[in-house]
């Protein structure tokens, strides 16, 4: 296991006086075990007392993660796994992540199965209690050909979003990019339910849904603005809606 510390802090909002832990984000890395050319190994970021992170759409404010595994070696890819998230309320502002820990599961390609890995990674995310900050941790390790397979790493992997049904998409120009309304047949799962749309490409601006209920019909409308704000093609099959409710995600990818 690899510890560091966070390696850059910035105040980006908040009282002047906010104190800051000492210890404000560390990274742990766990080894892992070898899947023929694939390594499993687990990124845990734990964060100082009641502060937060972002889930890979942060909701209305945040800043997602971002992963450099760029001066890695014996790596081909590296596919981070989001566990499910959290929604919660700040300021009055919805966000999406996870409070205090969480454990990314890592998938490792490698080039050459038979051979260690070096695995260097750089994560740059966001975290907030009264402040928000810009964090930079650095993660350094040895992945051996072999290893046991940790189950409480096992089971984090599976703790993922359900895969839901149908999703039926009409797409409408507007001034500034496109608007969407998407509809699917999908059992009501709580009382509250957040809906996250994305398109693929980040750089392209998703408002927050407006949703409607009719029994099992949910009916989410978006707006989506690229930074040249202006109609744009959307890749229809990466077109990504994930409904949260209940500690549950069911995801739907691509639109009919």
């Amino acid at each position: 296991m690899l510890r560091t510390l966070c390696a850059a802090l910035l105040a980006l909002a908040g009282p002047s006086n906010a104190e800051m832990p000492d210890e404000l984000a560390y990274a742990d890395l766990n080894a892992g075990w070898r899947d023929g050319h694939t390594h499993v190994a687990g990124l845990t970021i734990r964060l100082a007392p009641g502060w937060k992170t972002y889930w890979r759409v942060p909701g209305e404010a945040g800043i997602p993660p971002v992963f450099n595994w760029s001066g890695s070696s014996n790596v081909a890819a590296v596919r981070v796994h989001f566990p499910v998230p959290k929604v919660f309320e700040q300021g009055g502002i919805r966000g999406i992540g996870y409070i205090g820990q969480v454990t990314f599961p890592l998938n490792v390609r490698t080039h050459d199965a038979s051979a260690p890995v070096r695995l260097r990674g750089e994560i740059d995310i966001g975290v907030c209690e009264e402040v928000c900050v810009p964090v930079t941790l650095q993660v350094r390790a040895e992945l051996p050909v072999h290893g046991t397979i940790d189950h409480a790493l096992a089971a984090i992997l599976e703790d993922r979003p359900e895969s839901g049904g149908r999703l039926i998409c009409d797409f409408v120009p507007i001034a500034d990019g496109l608007r969407l309304v998407a509809r699917t047949k999908l059992p009501h799962r709580g009382s509250k339910e957040t809906v996250v749309v994305e398109t693929g490409d980040p750089q392209v601006w998703v408002s927050s849904p407006i949703l409607q209920r009719d029994g099992e019909q949910l009916r989410a409308e978006v707006e989506m603005v690229p930074p040249s704000a202006g109609p744009f093609a959307l890749a229809r099959a990466e077109v990504r809606m994930t409904v949260l409710s209940e500690g549950r995600a069911i995801e739907m990818v691509g639109c009919h």
